[in-house]
């Protein structure tokens, strides 16, 4: 079965987390006037300082939301929005799950318009690093199932039969003067990115793994790249090169 992946929007993630604001708002002005009789018991200063808290941090996450949509513009933004902005993605990001259930979107169709999100923050501080500290990260299903060649341990076990893309990889990897590393799993691929401790990372995943791996190495800079999947995850999955290429070429210094 032809796993199909549609174009994501980015103006989907940044509707959900608008509504997951109002909710987490609501919700924590809820908890305050419940709390308020009994905080004034022991003193009438304490309903005014737990008020002022959850000011604050509802204030600082409307800051952030504003910083998404202000980058999502094209308008620069100073580096204490961006970091409000990860911030209020990582606090609201479950929130907006649930929210994306609710009114029928697919969890996919959210992570994928998570992701574009993602990397257009990422475009925007414009990350420059040397290129042997820029880490293309990709999964084992990259490898057609049938190679008899271990690439987990070693990607230059790679035979380039063209049969796959890691041949390619392989190649663009060597080309660019970056690092490759084809993972079993998350573990793993935390494993690897604490041995090699790039400063950029691309990369190749599904939805699912991208969105965790994403938030994992926060605030380690990743562009994701969603791979393709003609047989099914995890299986014989493919990645668009040129789209690999100019991602990579986008944080070498």
């Amino acid at each position: 079965m032809i796993h199909a992946v549609s174009r994501p929007k980015k103006r989907l993630f940044v509707a959900l987390i608008l509504a997951s604001l109002v909710l987490a708002a609501l919700s924590t002005y809820g908890i305050w006037m419940v709390s308020v009789p009994g905080l004034a018991n022991i003193s009438r200063y304490l309903p005014i300082m737990l008020g002022c808290l959850f000011a604050a941090v509802i204030l600082g996450i409307f800051c952030g939301v504003v910083g998404i949509i202000l980058a999502i513009m094209g308008i620069r933004t100073l580096p204490i929005f961006q970091g409000l902005a990860w911030s209020a993605i990582n606090f609201l990001f479950p929130l907006a799950i649930q929210v994306g259930k609710l009114l029928d979107f697919e969890k996919e169709r959210v992570e994928r318009s998570f992701i574009e999100v993602s990397n257009h923050l990422i475009k925007q501080k414009k990350v420059k690093v040397p290129p042997e500290k820029v880490l293309i990260l990709s999964p084992h299903c990259i490898q057609l199932d049938s190679c008899p060649h271990k690439i987990t341990r070693d990607v230059n076990n790679c035979h380039r039969c063209g049969g796959c893309p890691v041949g390619e990889l392989l190649d663009l990897s060597k080309e660019l003067k970056v690092q490759l590393v084809i993972v079993t799993g998350g573990t793993l691929a935390r494993n690897v990115i604490k041995a090699l401790r790039p400063k950029a990372i691309l990369a190749i995943a599904c939805e699912r793994d991208l969105t965790s791996g994403i938030q994992d190495v926060f605030p380690l800079p990743v562009v994701g790249i969603l791979n393709e999947r003609p047989n099914g995850p995890c299986c014989n999955t493919k990645v668009d090169i040129v789209e690999v290429r100019k991602a990579v070429l986008d944080f070498i210094k």
